[in-house]
């Protein structure tokens, strides 16, 4: 089997685990009309609640536009109206009488401050007749933005900054950002209180599906606490590199003069239902099934991808090279990788991920594709990269060293002089990164 033939597999998997995670289906599969009702069904198709009455749609992250264009079909003339925002180039037109507002992503910026402080005005100001469905995805972290009492967007613009520079994974990036807003950790759910009820359908970018993580849980009860948030900044940032507001706000948590986030039991939960609409292990699924329909043996890791991305594309490589050989074979993971991006260094996990792969199956027939499904990898306009074991011979004719690149934490520049760089641009979708391994029989 060719090169060429091996990197249309692997790219034909990644489309395939995309569609498997189209928003619009996937709410209009658990959103209906149900005669005068609206009808949310899980995803057996069992019937979770049911409102009669006007609704009202908020929202936040990159899949969200396309879950607002679905549920405010299904609402089939009872939308009162929403909000929904999402990152800056991709808000696309409205749903209905739903607008589309725009934050800062990764780094959450003014626009989206002033957005979310209409979006919890809208939601506190419904009448009791109301019900609130509320559509959030990967990237709504970000994008939902409200700082506590007493902090600055300035404070939340440099935590976080911090934090994803220090290689501070998902969790705990956002056990400190639920206490320090008035919006995750429970905060929309306190906010929409007095409504009929607030339905919330997740598109999971998370591993674990933890919808405590999906959008730093802004609808749910929230099981970390102020002393974990303090022992996340401790972990990962030099004093210095806290900004004062923060260190006493989360000194103030730790003493009780401020709230935790909203708890299990709590009553604001009360009139709450929460469906995960689909995942990473969905996007996996319909990647390993292209690639069984075209001959391989595929297998799904078990265990997502975590930790260090270099490590990780060291893994999937030896894993490849390991295989049985008398038969094609494809190994699909997922998950989310970190990188602690040194200096001037460009590129995203996933690149990282791949120059990794890439050093470790020089020589060796195969591919190895990792991208983010959302086609965003780090300050790029890549989704990642799908190389080969002819990756590295090209770098070096071009004069490249792929061994510093990699140290350098440097893989973008080098992936796109070896012509191996996936773009794809905003897939309107986001359950974080898929890899997908393919090699020949021989």
């Amino acid at each position: 089997m060719t090169g060429v033939a091996l990197r249309a597999d692997a790219l034909a998997c990644y489309a395939a685990a995309l569609a498997a995670v189209e928003p619009r289906r996937l709410v209009a599969e658990c959103l209906a009309r149900d005669g005068r009702g609206l009808v949310l069904r899980d995803r057996q198709g069992r019937m979770r609640a049911r409102h009669e009455g006007p609704v009202l749609l908020v929202g936040a992250g990159k899949a969200s536009a396309g879950m607002a264009g679905a549920a405010a079909e299904a609402t089939r003339g009872g939308l009162a109206g929403g909000l929904v925002i999402v990152p800056h180039g991709s808000a696309g037109r409205s749903a209905g009488s739903v607008e589309m507002a725009t934050g800062g992503h990764p780094l959450p910026d003014a626009a989206g401050e002033a957005a979310t402080r209409r979006l919890l005005d809208m939601v506190s100001a419904v009448a009791e007749d109301v019900l609130i469905v509320v559509l959030l995805s990967g990237g709504g972290s970000a994008l939902l933005v409200a700082p506590a009492p007493g902090l600055t967007l300035e404070d939340k613009r440099a935590l976080t900054e911090g934090l994803l520079a220090s290689g501070a994974d998902i969790a705990a990036l956002n056990t400190v950002r639920k206490h320090c807003s008035r919006v995750k950790g429970g905060g929309l759910a306190r906010a929409a209180a007095r409504s009929a009820g607030l339905w919330a359908l997740l598109l999971s970018d998370v591993v674990s599906d933890d919808p405590t993580l999906i959008a730093s849980g802004p609808t749910v009860a929230d099981t970390s606490t102020f002393r974990e948030a303090a022992r996340v900044l401790e972990d990962y940032l030099a004093p210095d590199r806290i900004p004062p507001a923060i260190r006493a706000h989360v000194a103030r948590g730790l003493t009780g003069d401020i709230p935790e986030t909203v708890k299990a039991g709590d009553s604001v939960l009360a009139r709450v239902r929460t469906l995960i609409l689909a995942g990473n292990r969905d996007a996996l699924a319909g990647a390993a099934r292209v690639a069984a329909a075209r001959g391989y043996a595929a297998e799904v890791l078990a265990a997502p991808l975590t930790g260090d991305a270099t490590d990780a594309g060291r893994m999937i490589a030896g894993r490849l090279r390991a295989a049985p050989r008398d038969r094609p074979v494809a190994i699909i993971a997922g998950g989310e990788t970190t990188v602690r991006v040194r200096p001037g260094g460009r590129g995203g996990r996933s690149q990282q991920l791949a120059l990794a792969a890439a050093v470790a199956l020089a020589g060796e027939p195969g591919v190895v594709l990792a991208a983010g499904t959302d086609g965003i990898d780090g300050p790029t306009a890549a989704a990642g990269a799908c190389v080969d074991g002819d990756s590295i011979g090209r770098a070096r004719a071009s004069g490249l060293d792929p061994e510093r690149a990699l140290d350098a934490t440097d893989s973008h520049p080098l992936l796109a002089a070896t012509g191996d760089l996936v773009v794809t641009g905003p897939t309107g979708t986001n359950v974080a990164d898929v890899v997908v391994a393919l090699r020949g029989a021989y």
